[in-house]
């Protein structure tokens, strides 16, 4: 879908996200959080950050190849957190993770540490806008 990446210079310079993206067209797919469930509908890799980020992307990629789009369809991305502390000591997996999803694209993005997600054993939800041609 054809977009432009918006990073004004007057802004500090992003790392890992984009300050805005704009979309030529297409569709638009709002995606729920998706949280580590497998099919079964448990959470897969309990006490396992890293593990449970690669399932919640691993299922926002299930959503967005239904709708007929790839993940760099997406435009806005919210990640949300348990635990700050823990997300930043295992940045450097989370980050090979993320690559192994998007490549090297960077979609608008948050980092938001809750309290606590719908289900208990939950550590990372992420909820997306993605963008999908006609």
């Amino acid at each position: 879908m054809p977009k432009s990446i918006l990073n004004p210079a007057t802004l500090a310079p992003p790392s890992g996200y984009s300050h805005g993206i704009m979309s030529r067209g297409g569709r638009l797919l709002f995606i729920a959080g998706q949280t580590a469930l497998n099919a079964d509908g448990r959470i897969t890799h309990p006490s396992d950050i890293v593990g449970q980020f690669r399932q919640a992307l691993a299922n926002v990629r299930e959503v967005i190849v239904a709708a007929g789009g790839e993940m760099t369809d997406i435009v806005q991305m919210t990640v949300f957190v348990t635990d700050k502390a823990a997300y930043q000591a295992h940045l450097k997996s989370i980050g090979a993770v993320y690559q192994s999803f998007l490549g090297r694209y960077y979609p608008a993005m948050a980092l938001i540490e809750v309290k606590s997600l719908w289900d208990d054993e939950a550590l990372v939800e992420i909820m997306s806008v993605a963008v999908i041609g006609d």
